[in-house]
């Protein structure tokens, strides 16, 4: 992968390594270094890889909004684990402007036993066809089409149906919904768990712990570029820089009294 910064201005961006640390009680647990420039990819191998050299698994599985996918969340529901993943959408699910988009599945009223969607001008969308796409790494997903039979005349239709591409004129265009009813129905089950008040302290734990194991590395230890290359010699300087900073954190934990400490609790007003 590739670093996001221009640092010469001439588009030859610095080569990079996508490091995942898994961090326990503010201690970096386990380290995997990936090429991939994307999270998403990431965790399943890491889980296999951790899981088969510490011998056990954790039970719960704490990530941000990156490894959010449809086949982490199978992943980790079949590998007996619960996932608590912040969704893509989560943040600009709260603002008034998606509340408002009447174009999105979300807004709209779903009926479970024709399997349809009603409109904001009360019309309905129902199963026009069903496709599948395999992903990079081989997954395959099922995506389910509605379709409005007709939206002529419709008051709505130029904030409901988008892209300006679209070779179709507008009056002769209707509203179409592509669904994957197994990632919306795992993203449901996710959402309620991570904005219960224990998934919102893991959430909470998850932006220091493991967000603040990469700030001790880089800023104070002022680590910013590997000495050897290759993907075998940047772990073994990864897992050496873990073990220092490891022991920096339990000499500031045994320091303040908090060596029995595993999560910082919620603070209420």
């Amino acid at each position: 992968m590739r670093m996001k910064e221009d640092a010469m201005l001439n588009g030859q961006l610095k080569p990079a390594y996508n490091i995942q640390h898994g961090v326990d009680s503010e201690y970096i647990t386990w380290i995997d270094i990936s090429p991939h420039p994307t999270d998403t990819r990431t965790l399943i191998p890491f889980l296999k890889d951790m899981e088969s050299h510490l011998g056990f698994k954790y039970s719960e599985i704490v990530a941000d909004a990156g490894y959010e996918s449809e086949e982490n969340y199978l992943f980790i529901e079949g590998n007996g684990q619960t996932a608590y993943i912040k969704p893509q959408n989560y943040e600009i699910s709260k603002t008034r402007k998606y509340k408002k988009a009447i174009g999105r599945r979300e807004n709209m009223e779903y009926h479970a036993d024709s399997d349809s969607y009603i409109c904001r001008n009360g019309r309905e969308l129902t199963v026009t066809n069903e496709r599948r796409s395999k992903t990079a790494s081989g997954y395959v997903s099922v995506k389910t089409y509605y379709k409005s039979s007709d939206c002529t005349g419709c008051p709505y239709k130029i904030e409901c149906i988008k892209g300006n591409n679209c070779k179709t004129p507008m009056e002769k265009r209707n509203k179409v919904l592509m669904v994957s009813k197994t990632m919306s129905q795992k993203r449901a089950e996710d959402l309620k768990r991570i904005t219960s008040e224990y998934g919102t302290m893991l959430r909470m734990n998850r932006s220091i712990q493991a967000e603040g194991s990469f700030t001790d590395v880089k800023e104070d230890m002022n680590f910013r570029r590997y000495l050897y290359r290759g993907k075998a010699n940047a772990l073994a300087e990864s897992i050496l820089l873990a073990m220092g900073r490891n022991i920096n954190k339990l000499h500031c934990k045994i320091q303040t009294g908090r060596t029995g400490s595993h999560l910082f609790s919620l603070k209420t007003a």
